[in-house]
């Protein structure tokens, strides 16, 4: 069975982080991981504080047909993005196109 792919560029190679080694690829990095267990690495890891902004709370459903859904899965991939966040990035887009050409 083949694994998805990440929506997002993780920055391949990586570069080593104490007995974390480097990964070439994702596939590389999953093999690692399939056979360790990252709590052995507390030691090596430090916290950090992420903020899930508010602004991005609300939901809105669309219905799409299939091939334009299929359309914008490839496109997305394409972009290394996520297919919501490219139609939110189109969405803005128009909307701010909209604004400036309401205010001529």
């Amino acid at each position: 069975m083949s694994r998805p792919k990440p929506t997002v560029d993780l920055g391949y190679p990586t570069g080593a982080h104490g007995r974390i080694p480097s990964f070439a690829n994702i596939e590389e990095e999953a093999e690692f991981w399939d056979t360790h267990d990252f709590t052995d690495f507390l030691d090596e890891s430090e916290p950090v504080q992420i903020e899930v902004s508010p602004e991005l709370a609300e939901r809105l459903t669309l219905r799409l047909e299939q091939r334009d859904r299929q359309q914008l899965i490839a496109l997305a991939r394409e972009k290394g993005i996520g297919p919501s966040t490219l139609a939110r990035m189109w969405i803005r887009e128009r909307l701010r196109q909209e604004a400036t050409a309401g205010t001529s």
